[in-house]
């Protein structure tokens, strides 16, 4: 690993994993706004693709090396962030039981065509019905959504294309911030040789 990306970028790989997963867990368990993880990611990447080259004294060059360590530290941190997202998107799709605080009507419920209302099955029909509930089935039907089966389908399709596109932000950050590096790294001075001193004669 160490040919192909200097150790800096890798040292700088696991601060983007620490920055990834304060800003995951952040916004998704403590603070729900998930929209500031989108906004997040092109800023992230062009700090850990800058700090990549900078902890690996880049001064020199070569620009290529330059680009692949931050490319390399982008990817770490978005491909970490995507996959924190998606657990903690699984965590509550396959948890979801139906609870719903009382006073917005109690626990989901599904009808089965008995004409009497059932708590829905824990997991993606509870899930489903919390979208149709919402008043999203208009939306889910024009999506090809009619049933719990095709939801799913759709529910993990839109979370993956999220999740690919946090990635693919971080890491283009990434290479942003190399470049960034490149173009306004300290310039690396060259001492002037001198030749053997000569001695004057009188």
């Amino acid at each position: 690993m160490s040919r192909l990306v200097d150790r800096g970028a890798i040292a700088a790989a696991y601060v983007g994993i620490g920055m990834a997963l304060t800003i995951v867990v952040s916004f998704m368990l403590f603070i729900p706004i998930e929209w500031f993880i989108w906004i997040l990611a092109l800023p992230s990447g062009l700090l850990i693709g800058y700090y990549a080259n900078q902890r690996s004294d880049r001064r020199a060059g070569p620009w290529g090396r330059i680009l692949v360590n931050g490319l390399f530290a982008g990817f770490v941190t978005g491909l970490t962030a995507a996959v924190l997202l998606l657990s903690i998107k699984a965590l509550f799709f396959f948890g979801d039981d139906g609870f719903r605080d009382p006073g917005q009507g109690g626990r989901v419920t599904v009808d089965r065509g008995d004409g009497r209302p059932a708590p829905c099955i824990a997991g993606a029909e509870c899930v489903y019905q919390r979208y149709l509930q919402a008043g999203r089935g208009p939306d889910l039907v024009a999506a090809g959504v009619t049933d719990t089966a095709s939801f799913t389908t759709f529910y993990w399709n839109e979370q993956f294309g999220s999740a690919g596109t946090i990635l693919v932000i971080t890491a283009i950050g990434g290479l942003g911030g190399a470049a960034l590096y490149g173009v306004f790294r300290p310039k690396v001075h060259v001492a002037a040789e001198t030749g053997p001193a000569t001695t004057a004669r009188t």
